[in-house]
């Protein structure tokens, strides 16, 4: 089945029920279903949006991003959420990539939005949440654009087998890659995720991620999937704000980063009514301290506690049980429910128990490669076990115990994992080159037991340049999303470079971690 197909079976079962909590509005299955209904007539009728076009949803968490997504989908097309604080040249790179013919953005954003649109000329319309004041000829608020009741004949506009959300990731040249996933995978792994946790349609999830964060997505998706209801939250900034929300909604799951749990430890007033309703907390992006995860298990006594690791090109790929927690603080456990997972050598064959190799996943939720990126698509998706088939090379190192229980070892590219988000050096070195007096630039990755990795930019600057560490930090908070500034600054004369006058990167990462590179990086 198409995935737009659970709102609209979730407003006929449950039409009164919450889907959403959001901003202070508690939003029906039927209204969801509703307003996501006329948006996917607006964008066919009003529009001219055919079967396999892209709406771009350029907006904080909100109740319209959720029924842009839906509508998009119902509308035959697909749909990509992009970060709220990504910069206009990075969006205008993914309006042409995807050449999206349908930008939706909010008052706030609307100069970073049209900027990227004035870029970009396949889009034909921009929808703007909140709009006041005077719009552009091609821009037109959502009240308006929405305001005709549905035309769409109730058939669904295409199979499950089409493509239904691009979600781009950094890649490791620099530009961000889409990762294409169809209606199908998109079921898989919700089924998948939504079993070992044991959901169920009377679950509350209160959710501080951005939706244009996979792990955030995938909080709206499976709710939806059962008919559970969402409490939707822009961040975690005050958690004194949010915490409460576990008790007055009568929370029962509660997804976490890292930075977020980091937080809740360390706070002297957390009050065992939040905690009351809450059954299951879960962690990705990296891995929780021992001692985070003793603390959160004591602060919340009802909950199961799940460690698992993903990554875009599959969204989930390994869950611990809890019962393993304390025999295995620091696995991430096993494949996830009707999928494989295993550690392979260079062939691509299963390594034996404690030996290093790179972790391949097979499984209905793999992705089908990177949005005319064929290259790219090549290097992760290989021949499997099977002629029919190919299986996701993660481009992650890991090592397996006699048991089966998988353990993450580090990355075979230069992509860093930080907060839970795939960061390219690269893209940030592009940045910091164009700050007036940087020579020679280098990103890497410093061990953080809350961020995974830390962002450490190490710089080399022209003779007579004045600059302070704030002045790199401003100068790449302008230019890049939050999550790829980076905090640590170090300078120094020169940095390392191989024969041929390229910087030793690889190096500076080994040292960054405290180890040793034998020879020279090409």
């Amino acid at each position: 089945m198409r995935y737009e197909a659970h709102l609209r079976a979730r407003a006929l079962e449950r039409p009164q029920h919450a889907a959403l909590v959001c901003a202070g509005q508690r939003i029906s299955y039927a209204a969801l279903a509703d307003i996501a209904e006329r948006f996917a007539s607006a964008l066919v009728a009003g529009a001219g949006f055919g079967n396999g076009e892209r709406c771009v949803l350029f907006l904080d968490n909100r109740a319209e991003t959720a029924a842009g997504l839906f509508g998009t989908l119902r509308a035959g097309g697909m749909f990509s959420v992009i970060n709220p604080t990504t910069k206009a040249d990075k969006l205008a790179y993914v309006l042409n990539n995807c050449e999206a013919s349908v930008l939706v953005t909010q008052a706030s954003l609307l100069p970073v939005a049209r900027a990227a649109a004035a870029q970009a000329p396949s889009v034909r319309h921009v929808v703007v949440v909140d709009a006041a004041g005077e719009l552009a000829g091609h821009e037109v608020p959502w009240d308006e654009f929405i305001a005709a009741p549905s035309i769409l004949d109730p058939a669904s506009r295409g199979i499950d087998i089409d493509l239904a959300m691009l979600v781009y990731t950094s890649g490791s040249t620099g530009e961000p890659k889409g990762v294409m996933m169809t209606h199908k995978n998109i079921e898989h792994a919700a089924t998948s995720i939504t079993t070992y946790l044991r959901m169920s349609p009377d679950d509350v999830v209160l959710s501080v991620l951005p939706l244009a964060f996979d792990y955030g997505l995938y909080q709206l998706l499976m709710c939806v999937k059962l008919g559970a209801t969402l409490v939707l939250e822009k961040s975690f900034a005050f958690p004194q704000k949010i915490l409460p929300l576990l008790e007055s909604e009568r929370i029962t799951g509660f997804p976490l980063v890292p930075t977020m749990a980091a937080l809740i430890v360390q706070l002297r007033n957390f009050r065992p009514e939040w905690a009351a309703s809450v059954k299951f907390l879960t962690n990705t992006a990296a891995a929780l301290p021992p001692a985070h995860i003793a603390r959160l298990r004591e602060l919340f006594p009802q909950a199961r506690v799940y460690s698992m690791y993903g990554m875009t090109e599959s969204k989930r790929c390994t869950w611990l049980p809890p019962e393993e927690l304390d025999r295995r603080p620091d696995s991430v456990g096993i494949a996830i429910p009707f999928t494989e997972a295993w550690v392979a050598g260079e062939d691509g064959k299963p390594l034996p128990p404690g030996a290093v190799g790179e972790l391949v996943v097979r499984g209905g939720h793999v992705m089908q490669g990177y949005w005319r990126n064929p290259e790219a698509t090549d290097k992760a998706l290989k021949p499997g076990r099977y002629p029919w088939e190919k299986v996701l090379h993660t481009g992650d190192l890991f090592r397996m115990d006699a048991d089966g229980f998988l353990y993450f070892v580090g990355r075979k590219d230069d992509i860093i994992k930080s907060r839970g988000e795939k960061v390219s050096p690269k893209e940030v070195e592009n940045v910091l080159y164009a700050l007036p007096g940087v020579r020679e630039a280098a990103v890497v990755g410093v061990p953080d037991p809350v961020l995974g990795r830390a962002l450490k930019a190490i710089l080399a600057v022209e003779d007579g340049a004045s600059i302070a560490p704030r002045d790199v930090i401003a100068h790449c908070a302008a230019r890049l999303e939050d999550f790829m500034v980076p905090r640590l600054i170090e300078f120094r004369d020169a940095l390392p470079k191989t024969n041929t006058g390229k910087i030793r990167r690889a190096a500076l990462q080994a040292e960054a971690e405290g180890r040793e590179l034998p020879g020279e990086d090409a």
